[in-house]
């Protein structure tokens, strides 16, 4: 019985031997094909990615750019119609003409004003080092020359980069007595783009280069100028190839490497927009994803190593560890019990405490939304009252009327907001409208008019032609408006220039962006908090914020807040877009 005992014992060990070869086999191979599958996919579906982000970029930069000519082009029109600036051409008195342009330029934002007589001398500039200058012979004098419209000019400089210009004649009783020409800064944009990893590039309708992140391509063609090699920068750190498990797509090549590209057509001018981007960061992507997996099957062959090598030793020490976890058990077991009898003593007392503090804490907090809500129609009342006051005085009533009717809208409101803190913890869409949020822009400004007018706010608002149809409650977004509004003017309160622009677009959601010209928000994480505030004492109690950011997200959006580039903050609320087609389907 013992040789049969070893015998078997000797054809078990030798077949698990084998079994144990065949699984190590199958796992290599399964890791082996998993990581390449993998980076097959990753890489696809990475690179669709990287693609949309492009795109998304691309028509951005675009739209800035359309933007920005299209708000220039109509500035000399209203200056060519100027009584002041066609007397002095007519007059020959140029004495506060260049002053005056100074005011134009600070009022419009345009990178200089000049203007030139009728045979092409610089009379008046906001650039003052160009009076006297003669443009006669240059190409956008000479065009404006030749029509009757605004011409738009793009000369290329003798340090090679590129000015852009509208030009439009100035007429006095059918008589040319002059030119004006507004000088359009589009090479602010280099410097947007140039914190990007994409290389940009802006081409003309003949196919040349007149603004790019890279200063060397102006003037060539984007073959040219993508050939053309120069010292390590970040654009061409951009590019640099990494080693990868497959060749990716190739849209064009830059520095011998294939990149990713992007064209897109602007409606202006014949004008195109080309970006560039490297694949190396969905190499990093894929590569981050390939490296998790290779680990993981490296630490599960560690793992069956580990258990054959250790397989006898836990054996022997199984039931021995067993016992000792059993004996921690059962003293951690009757720990806990004591400690749990001792917790239950104590809990209906606590309990009766934290309730009685949550109602106190709803008290104060329902009494301070009150407050703070209330504060804004009642302010309004105020300003229409005296304004009442004042019509009644110089006996103009039906004028008065007028201002007591929109106090007895904001009564109404004032009765809304009440409801709606009594109801603040139930939701629903019973008062769920189809509406236009232009229409509740135009609402809430309308509500903030005597406050815009009393601080000499100017008001960009830029929203689509189309109606951005959304499915919300309109009081309570108006309620959301309006207090971004006040925010915006608290913060600029003690500025100098107050500037607040209000943009409305839709793509995926329909969002509503409010930018003020203030100092900034200090602390973005707690900006939303309740009773956080960085108004003096008595001026505010930090609830508007975060009583916004929940009626927003009931509606089914969301409200975010940041910092803008250039100053000031920016505050956004996004909504989902309702959509007729799927409304009737329903």
């Amino acid at each position: 019985m013992s040789a049969d005992t070893d015998i078997y014992q000797t054809y078990t060990d030798r077949r698990t031997t084998w079994m144990v070869r065949v699984i190590i086999m199958l796992l290599v191979g399964l890791a082996v094909t998993t990581v390449w599958v993998t980076n097959l996919w990753m890489t696809e579906r990475f690179t669709v990615a990287t693609r949309t982000q492009i795109e998304v970029r691309s028509a951005l930069y675009s739209g800035n750019i359309v933007s920005e000519v299209q708000r220039v082009a109509v500035i000399p029109l209203l200056l060519a119609r100027d009584p002041a600036l066609i007397s002095a051409l007519y007059s020959d008195d140029f004495a506060t003409t260049s002053q005056r342009l100074i005011t134009y330029q600070e009022e419009t934002g345009v990178a200089s004003l000049t203007l030139l007589d009728r045979d092409g001398r610089t009379v008046a500039a906001t650039d003052r080092t160009l009076l006297g200058t003669n443009f006669r012979g240059v190409p956008f004098y000479v065009a404006a020359t030749r029509s009757n419209d605004t011409v738009f000019n793009t000369t290329e400089l003798e340090t090679g980069a590129f000015e852009f210009t509208y030009a439009r004649t100035i007429q006095f009783e059918k008589d040319r007595v002059g030119v004006i020409v507004v000088h359009v800064d589009l090479n602010k944009f280099e410097g947007r783009w140039a914190g990007s990893s994409d290389a940009v590039l802006l081409t003309n309708s003949e196919g040349r280069v007149i603004l790019s992140t890279e200063s060397r391509w102006r003037g060539l063609a984007v073959d040219e100028a993508l050939a053309r090699a120069s010292p390590p920068s970040a654009i061409a750190q951009a590019f640099e190839a990494t080693a990868g498990w497959r060749n990716f797509p190739t849209d064009a090549y830059f520095l011998g490497q294939s990149v990713m590209r992007h064209d897109i057509r602007l409606p202006f001018q014949g004008w195109q927009l080309s970006t560039f981007t490297s694949y190396s960061s969905v190499r990093e992507r894929v590569n981050g994803v390939l490296a998790l997996e290779i680990m993981g099957f490296a630490l599960l062959l560690t793992f069956v190593f580990y258990l054959l090598s250790r397989r006898a030793l836990s054996k022997s020490l199984f039931f021995q560890q067993e016992s000792y976890e059993l004996r921690d058990l059962n003293l951690a077991l009757k720990r806990e019990i004591t400690e749990r009898e001792r917790v239950e003593k104590t809990l209906e007392v606590a309990e009766q405490t934290i309730a009685q503090s949550s109602k106190l804490a709803a008290l104060g907090e329902m009494s301070a939304a009150v407050s703070h809500e209330l504060n804004q129609p009642l302010a309004a009342m105020k300003t229409y009252l005296a304004g009442a006051k004042l019509l009644l005085q110089r006996r103009r009533p039906e004028e008065a009327m007028s201002s007591f009717q929109r106090i007895d809208d904001l009564i109404e409101r004032m009765g809304s907001i009440t409801r709606q803190l009594k109801a603040h913890a139930r939701k629903g869409g019973d008062a769920f409208e189809v509406l236009d949020m232009r229409d509740a822009v135009s609402s809430a400004l309308a509500m903030m008019e005597p406050q815009l007018n009393k601080m000499d706010v100017e008001i960009i608002n830029q929203s689509p032609k189309e109606p951005v149809l959304i499915k919300v409650d309109r009081i309570r977004l108006e309620q959301v408006i309006i207090n971004l509004l006040r925010n915006a003017l608290d913060a600029m309160n003690e500025q100098t220039t107050r500037r607040l622009e209000i943009l409305l677009f839709a793509s995926e959601m329909a969002t509503l962006a409010v930018r003020d010209s203030g100092t900034g928000l200090e602390d973005l994480d707690e900006v939303f908090e309740p009773f956080y505030t960085t108004k003096s004492p008595g001026e505010g109690v930090g609830l508007g914020l975060a009583i916004s950011s929940g009626i927003i997200s009931d509606l089914g959006g969301r409200l975010t807040g940041r910092n803008a580039e250039s100053g000031g903050a920016v505050f956004e609320i996004q909504l989902p877009l309702h959509h007729i087609n799927s409304e009737a389907a329903e």
